[in-house]
């Protein structure tokens, strides 16, 4: 038997629903902030992502589906799509479009990683990214723009963190100090963290691993070497934020995995998905477009929400795929007459299921087990009367409605 690749899955009925729900939000909140679609292709060169996301990043060295085409180029399956984006803004010169490009996107990435709960080879990516503004309004936007998704698709319990990378003026005094002091306890942590305390010691700070966590406590905080133009960004994003009521805590500690992350980083983790409890991670960018080859100054900030994780943490009963009407028909002509009212219904917006012509007992025990919201039962005496038998599989209550009242009683702005 042949069966799905390591790490890769099939998104089968009924939890492909709560997919198409989330999507459906995502793509509501995205038109009230005037975002816009774009579409990358899924493999790049590799140069894009050596270069944008960063030559000593786990995702590089360790992760990338990287492979020759025919002609010898080296390929790469996106591992995410912020440097897709930014590649396309340049190529195609969005910096000549007026005012600021607001876009997202939506689909799969890919990393070699160990699979596990949430986390997959082939994973699915909701994001956006916001290019032609450094202002620290923009930045608390995007966070409540991806509050407002999270809101709409039922999640509660949420957790807002957010900090400040610095920038190239203030970073590098930074790092090197964090590089001089990892020196002396290096020893004690994991494996990765020894070699990233000497390639990207920034990352050693947003190490998962519990027996780290008492060392990297004791490591110097960013928020301590902030420069004239990073402290104030970073408190005016604060002020932002406070003003519309959402909830944040600083920590100090967060940092973002990809080299081109600047100032602002935020991080949305919630409890249901355990240790590893990120939903969706972002950061300010305002240098990537020119390290990308850019003429143009042109400052971003994103974000991605890790969909499969999102999912997860969704109840999938309260968004699951409803079926409004299962209608039974008793008899062939039942059947025929049956498939045009199932076509009325299906136009004003009403999910039907027909079904065939049977016996009414076998009938009811389908309905139910689809979860059918109403049955409808259409024998001749219905058809000639056009009044028709509808049973709430709820209540249990059957009453008589004509084409007109079933029509009205079950179109999308009446289903109760």
């Amino acid at each position: 038997m042949i069966r799905a690749i390591k790490g890769t899955r099939d998104i089968l009925p009924p939890a492909s629903s709560v997919w198409n729900f989330v999507e459906d939000v995502a793509r509501r909140v995205f038109r009230a902030y005037n975002y816009q679609e774009i579409r990358t292709p899924i493999f790049e060169e590799t140069l894009l992502f050596s270069r944008g996301v960063g030559e000593e990043t786990d995702i590089v060295t360790k992760e990338m589906y990287t492979f020759d085409d025919r002609d010898g180029n080296s390929l790469t399956l996106r591992p995410e799509n912020t440097a897709s984006v930014i590649r396309a803004y340049i190529e195609h010169r969005l910096d000549q479009q007026p005012g600021l490009q607001k876009l997202y996107y939506m689909g799969p990435m890919f990393r070699r990683e160990r699979p596990q709960k949430g986390r997959y080879r082939q994973f699915f990516q909701i994001g956006a990214e916001v290019i032609g503004s450094d202002s620290p309004a923009i930045d608390a936007e995007v966070i409540e723009l991806v509050t407002e998704i999270l809101k709409q698709c039922g999640l509660e319990g949420f957790w807002i963190y957010i900090n400040s990378v610095g920038c190239s003026d203030c970073r590098p005094a930074f790092v090197n100090r964090l590089r001089e002091q990892l020196q002396t306890v290096k020893h004690n942590l994991c494996q990765d963290c020894q070699r990233r305390a000497d390639t990207n010691p920034l990352r050693v700070l947003d190490c998962k691993v519990p027996d780290d966590q008492a060392v990297i406590d004791t490591l110097p905080s960013i928020l301590d070497h902030l420069c004239g133009v990073c402290r104030p960004h970073f408190d005016t994003v604060q002020q932002f934020l406070t003003d519309r009521g959402i909830a944040y805590t600083v920590r100090p500690r967060l940092v973002r995995g990809l080299d081109y992350y600047m100032r602002t980083t935020f991080e949305f983790v919630h409890g249901a998905l355990g240790a590893q409890n990120s939903v969706l991670g972002g950061g300010r960018y305002d240098g990537l477009a020119e390290q990308l080859g850019s003429k143009v100054h042109s400052p971003g900030i994103g974000f991605s929400i890790g969909e499969d994780r999102l999912v997860m943490s969704l109840e999938e009963a309260a968004h699951r795929h409803q079926l409004d009407l299962y209608i039974a028909p008793l008899g062939d002509a039942a059947l025929r007459h049956c498939a045009q009212l199932a076509y009325d219904l299906r136009r004003r917006g009403v999910v039907v299921e027909l079904g065939p012509n049977a016996k009414l007992k076998r009938t009811m025990e389908v309905a139910n087990k689809l979860g059918a919201r109403f049955t409808l039962i259409v024998g001749d005496n219905e058809m000639s009367a056009e009044q028709y038998s509808l049973k709430d599989m709820t209540s249990g209550e059957q009453v008589t409605v004509s084409r007109g009242a079933l029509l009205e009683r079950l179109a999308p702005a009446g289903v109760n």
